[in-house]
């Protein structure tokens, strides 16, 4: 199972970063949110989930008041924290690239037209 994750993380993390470095925004903005998901694997992965199966986040009446009965509730509180973030992000990032397309009339980072279009007549 860590294998599966670690591979998951890793086609992520690197689709991502391939996507950050197109010239086109909304290219860029998918980058961003796979980086975020890796992001958000990796910190539930380092919240050791696959060793607590079954375990509860918040204090329980029946178990005891020991640490061994409990999962680790702050890697879910990041992970929803991070989820949250990365929502607002995008959509003002989507705000931005409609705003820059509507100014400059590509969607290019640099803002100049690309060399394989040609002008229409």
């Amino acid at each position: 199972m860590e294998i599966v994750l670690a591979l998951a993380i890793g086609v992520l993390t690197g689709s991502g970063v391939w996507l950050l470095l197109r010239p086109r925004t909304f290219q860029i903005i998918m980058g961003l949110s796979l980086l975020s998901y890796a992001v958000n694997l990796f910190i539930f992965s380092m919240g050791r989930l696959g060793l607590q199966l079954g375990k509860v986040p918040v204090l329980a009446p029946h178990a005891p008041q020991d640490l061994q009965h409990y999962a680790d509730p702050l890697p879910q509180a990041l992970v929803l924290t991070a989820i949250v973030i990365g929502f607002a992000m995008t959509a003002l990032f989507l705000v931005v690239l409609l705003a820059s397309r509507g100014m400059s009339g590509t969607d290019h980072v640099d803002g100049s037209h690309s060399r394989d279009r040609q002008e229409m007549p």
